[in-house]
């Protein structure tokens, strides 16, 4: 039987997925509380309301990671994708597309959200600006790392469609050297930088819960895939 003719194991499709649920409606709960507190929602930017800018914010995140998880699963536990797309490589490509939109859309939306509602963060502006250039060193650094030792076929999760991506080294360098898990500390901590860069509590909402979103993705779905591609997750060099 070829990997596309495979069956589903549903068991393993959705292996982690009550818990990543529960999580998610804490998370949309915790964020509708916080959003009420006053001057998060203050502000509009091209007529439209901070709120709005928020909720596609969150909408983005939330359609992303769920996007990854569907494609993921269904090509790891079924080879669906490579049979949908008729080639491994049609499909891994066709989803990396879909990824870079939506993740580069988090950033997009992060920064328009921030301009709608800047200056309603309570701090001295120096303070944003310093946390802010602070988180960007770090998060440059992953990023080159990633272009020069990893690749980003890699860090979208190209391990889940072609078989002899499993076989590569683990990567120990650059950031790798201290951290395997430099795009869930670092890459999505870039959203922070506008929201500190422009003082805007609503953009500091957005940003955390974008990054407490992606740890609940590597708990109940980065972890499990890890366990069947590898025998247990790998020690470093390992990103989503």
């Amino acid at each position: 039987m070829s990997r596309t003719d495979k069956p589903i194991d549903y068991p393993l499709l959705f292996e982690g997925q009550l818990a990543h649920g529960l999580c998610l409606v804490a998370l949309l709960a915790l964020s509708i509380w916080l959003a009420g507190f006053q001057g998060v929602l203050d502000g509009s930017l091209f007529g439209i309301s901070t709120q709005i800018w928020l909720i596609l914010l969150i909408g983005d995140t939330i359609v992303h990671q769920l996007i990854v998880l569907i494609a993921w699963r269904l090509e790891l536990h079924g080879g669906k994708l490579t049979q949908w797309f008729g080639d491994t490589e049609r499909a891994f490509q066709t989803y990396a597309v879909i990824f870079a939109i939506l993740f580069a859309a988090r950033f997009v939306l992060v920064t328009l959200l921030a301009i709608a509602n800047r200056g309603t963060l309570n701090i001295e502006p120096w303070i944003g600006y310093v946390l802010a250039a602070a988180i960007a060193v770090p998060s440059a650094y992953l990023f080159y790392s990633v272009n020069t030792f990893f690749s980003f076929r890699r860090a979208f999760g190209v391990d889940h469609f072609d078989t002899d991506a499993r076989n590569w080294p683990m990567i120990r360098e650059g950031i790798f050297k201290y951290t395997s898990n430099g795009m869930y500390v670092f890459g999505i901590g870039t959203l922070w930088i506008p929201a500190l860069a422009m003082q805007s509590s609503a953009a500091l909402l957005g940003a955390a819960f974008s990054h407490a979103y992606i740890w609940v993705h590597y708990f109940t779905v980065e972890k499990p895939d890890m366990r069947h591609i590898y025998g247990a997750a790998p020690s470093g060099g390992k990103a989503p």
